[in-house]
């Protein structure tokens, strides 16, 4: 059945229990909010600010969205985009698209003014929903893109250029639309990115959101009673897949807008959650600050925690064994996933499975998993090939683009471009990534994009960037840089010039070098990687040690 039911029997059956907590612990007591529906509790002005929204209200909201883009002329298959911060709107809003027959564009907030230009033009997006804090990049393309009927504004002094959000939806039904939607209807278009850096529209259905749900909820079981506490950015199919396995259930979530240690750690306490999905980073810097004596737990109650999860990035085993020493009675989880597969899940270790640490798993819930050579044919146990896995999860296509879509899609099977083998007793380890993308703290990077932007610097004649270890981030953008000759150029030099990156794509180190292609002008990524890799990791392990 269409995801959108889900919501339609949670308001049915829960109407005045929560949904969604928002907790925003850099607001202080002054700040405005003026969002309709919603309960603004304040119990102490040092405190952080809270919202919450129940069942009732989520769906309520959700209905008079829908309502207001079918006023508009929105239709079955149109597009939608949504670029905002989390806050407790943004999921009314992602369901409010989908009730209407539509098709949900989250994009994200990341992008720079001409990445979200790109982005709407290519999935055809006709209506835009922003927060405040893309008015000025919206504002340099509102008149650049004349396909897009309506831009709304969320938030509080709407911009001259945009409608509010708010006040429109205030005079729409909150009833239901009568929008006949189907499983196999398209659902979603989520972005995502290969090797050339330009971004690719990943087309999902119903079918494949709705498997989401039960997959997620299938691997950590949830109910009821759980709650879960969301802290990624709800653009990415991570955070709202593993949220989806709480909606199932109708149970309450908190979205936390930050990533303190402290603001994780209290909020698990004083909104009694039990399931808590960290990156690496988050897991490693709550770890530094129970051990600095930053956070004391004796003065948190944390006894409703049940379930630590990480994903977006390999999880070192140290790391784990790390976390089990300050929390012992945690289970411990991980899974594998791409947005092409509707985000995580269709590798999944198993809370059971902790002995194996390092490996991604095994077939998740409903997911056929193989290990291939470069015929499509299964390599014998123990040697590498390309992982491929196939299910209801699997994207319909890349949006707009054939080619993209019959390379990467075959006989049914997703190929994810991640190396990877298979152990003696089924366990998926991965060997390394076939592409190139770097994934720092849970972002992707896209190398060329990096090196497209340094070759406009006049002293540099060749660069190559790739990805080389941290021990916090899990990896870091390095960049290789040939300067010209009788050219000198410094670090300083660098960084000032990368200044104009968004600040997750700058390097984070630079390697004066001649930069190796092949016969066929291909930069030699792979010495490279060995090469820096091998002096990266024996600096790191000299610090620790």
């Amino acid at each position: 059945m269409p995801i959108t039911e889900i919501l339609q029997k949670n308001a049915d059956f829960y109407p005045n229990d929560l949904s969604l907590v928002e907790i925003n612990p850099r607001l202080d007591n002054k700040t405005k909010m003026t969002w309709r529906e919603y309960s603004l509790i304040v119990t102490d002005p040092t405190q952080a600010y809270r919202r919450e929204m129940t069942w009732g209200e989520f769906n309520k909201t959700a209905n008079r969205f829908a309502n207001l883009l079918l006023t508009r002329g929105i239709k079955k298959g149109d597009k939608v985009a949504i670029l905002m911060m989390n806050c407790i709107e943004w999921l009314p809003v992602y369901f409010g698209v989908l009730k209407t027959g539509a098709v949900v564009v989250p994009l994200n907030y990341r992008y720079t003014a001409e990445e979200i230009k790109y982005c709407i033009n290519k999935a055809d997006a006709d209506f835009i929903v922003f927060g405040p804090e893309f008015t000025g990049r919206i504002e340099e393309i509102c008149d650049r893109v004349p396909r897009v009927k309506m831009w709304l504004y969320c938030g509080e002094d709407c911009p001259s250029f945009a409608d509010s959000f708010d006040e429109l939806i205030s005079y729409c039904s909150s009833k239901s639309p009568k929008i006949h939607i189907t499983d196999n209807d398209d659902a979603a278009i989520y972005y995502s990115s290969g090797t050339t850096g330009f971004p690719k529209a990943i087309l999902h259905s119903h079918k494949a959101l709705m498997h989401s749900c039960m997959t997620e909820q299938a691997h950590h079981s949830q109910t009821k009673d759980d709650v879960f506490l969301l802290i990624p950015p709800l653009y990415h199919t991570g955070a709202k897949m593993h949220w989806f396995g709480s909606f199932l259930v109708g149970a309450k979530s908190v979205i936390l807008k930050g990533i303190k240690p402290e603001w994780i750690i209290n909020t698990a306490s004083e909104e009694n959650c039990s399931i808590v999905w960290l990156l690496v980073p988050w897991a490693q810097d709550i770890l530094d600050a129970i051990d600095s004596g930053e956070i004391d737990l004796s003065q948190y109650d944390l006894s409703r925690w049940r379930l630590m999860h990480i994903g977006a990035q390999p999880v070192p085993p140290s790391l784990i064994k790390r976390w089990q020493s300050v929390f012992p009675n945690h289970q411990y989880d991980t899974n594998y996933g791409l947005s092409e597969s509707i985000g995580p899940g269709c590798v999944h270790l198993g809370v059971e499975n902790i002995h194996k640490v390092g490996a991604i798993g095994k077939a998740g819930y409903g997911w056929q998993v193989k290990i291939a050579d470069e015929n499509g044919n299964d390599v014998v146990q123990g040697e590498v090939g390309e992982l491929a896995v196939k299910g209801p999860g699997v994207m319909k296509c890349y949006y707009k683009d054939e080619k993209a879509t019959d390379e990467i899609l075959k006989d049914g099977w997703l190929y994810t471009g991640d190396m990877a083998m298979c152990d003696e007793d089924g366990f998926i380890f991965l060997v390394d990534r076939k592409k190139d993308v770097i994934i720092s703290g849970g972002e992707n990077i896209y190398p060329v994009q990096i090196e497209d932007f340094l070759r406009h610097h006049e002293g540099i004649k060749d660069v190559a960037v790739i990805g080389i270890a941290h021990p916090r981030l899990g990896e870091i953008a390095a960049a290789i840089i040939e300067p010209k000759e009788d050219v000198t150029l410094t670090e300083e030099e660098i960084n000032d010039f990368c200044l104009d990156l968004p600040k997750y794509k700058r390097p984070r180190k630079i390697i004066f070098a001649d930069v190796p292609r092949n016969p066929t002008g291909k930069i030699e990524k792979p010495a490279l990687r060995k090469k820096y890799q091998s002096e990266n990791l024996i600096k790191i392990q000299n610090e620790i040690n």
